[in-house]
């Protein structure tokens, strides 16, 4: 029974990949999360082909015992309905036993984010080390290109390093971009941004007579052929230490953060917000509305009679 429910796991993962066009990272969760529950199970006798509702909630109750945060519990039931999903829609389950599942209460945590401040200051000091000629003025350029191109654009750094050369074929102020499930979305490009990617082309070009060209706009020797996104999250921390930031509330998710944050303080409306950051669902942004309810009060007490008359009172 063991191995047929793993056989039935690799066929569920092959399901997401094939049909839903899971992404490598989201496959290799969902494969964790299950062989993790696979585990459990089988050390009470049971496979998730024979497991009931009950079994399902003391595997969660076990990772609350094991100090598992709300949201990876969370993260493990979405993946338990998934395949269970799988298993009724096949057949070899007559019932969903996570149906009536309750998700773990997850504490509300605002997103990490940079002041538009610190923002600037980061990208004169990567603009500033760029137009210094040397032998690594083509890191440089590199670094300038990713950190404009994340902010101007608010992607996903798995989607900012590999991104393909055939997009500097691309003309005008707009970058159409593929994320999570092989989506493709529009996104406009800043004029510094386009500066960058323009003087960073320019490098790589003359580089790649030398080294041979490459499918990507960040190409580099490791396996995956790009930059790895390890790379440029440390090469951006040593950045932010130059420019006399805090490294610790620096990386390029915090930058995805201000992009989204920077809009909304600026009247971006929230389904734009959405659309840009790659979000299929509207609840996954409105981590934001901290950003909104602050914007709101402070126009209320700008523009409304009664805040004003409250003010020249004091």
């Amino acid at each position: 029974m063991a191995d047929l429910s793993r056989a039935h796991i690799e066929a569920f993962l092959e399901m997401m990949s094939a049909e839903r066009g899971a992404a490598g990272n989201t496959l290799s969760s969902y494969q964790r999360d299950l062989d993790d529950l696979h585990g459990f199970l089988a050390g009470q006798d049971k496979s998730p082909l024979n497991a009931s509702s009950t079994d399902l909630s003391a595997y969660l109750a076990h990772l609350n015992s094991q100090g598992f945060a709300a949201s990876s519990q969370a993260r493990r039931l979405s993946a338990m309905r998934q395949f269970y999903k799988f298993l009724y829609a096949e057949g070899l389950r007559g019932d969903d036993p996570s149906s009536i599942l309750d998700a773990p209460k997850k504490s509300r945590s605002l997103p990490k984010t940079m002041s538009e401040e610190d923002v600037t200051r980061l990208l004169e000091l990567a603009a500033a080390e760029a137009s210094q000629v040397g032998s690594d003025q083509l890191a440089r350029l590199r670094m300038h290109a990713l950190l404009e191109l994340l902010y101007a654009t608010g992607m996903r750094v798995s989607e900012l390093v590999s991104l393909p050369a055939k997009v500097l074929d691309q003309e005008g102020r707009f970058l159409m971009i593929r994320g999570k499930g092989n989506k493709e979305r529009l996104v406009p490009l800043s004029r510094s941004a386009i500066a960058a990617m323009k003087a960073y082309a320019q490098a790589r070009t003359a580089a790649i007579a030398k080294t041979g060209d490459s499918p990507w706009l960040f190409p580099s020797s490791g396996k995956e052929g790009y930059l790895p996104r390890q790379v440029f999250a440390r090469d951006l921390k040593a950045l932010a230490a130059r420019a006399g930031l805090k490294t610790t509330a620096i990386s390029p998710h915090v930058m995805r953060h201000a992009f989204a944050s920077h809009l909304l303080q600026n009247g971006a409306d929230l389904r734009v917000v959405q659309e840009l950051l790659g979000h299929s669902d509207i609840s996954t942004t409105q981590i934001y509305t901290h950003v909104l309810e602050e914007r709101l009060r402070e126009l209320v007490e700008t523009h409304h009679p009664l805040a004003k008359q409250a003010k020249n009172a004091d």
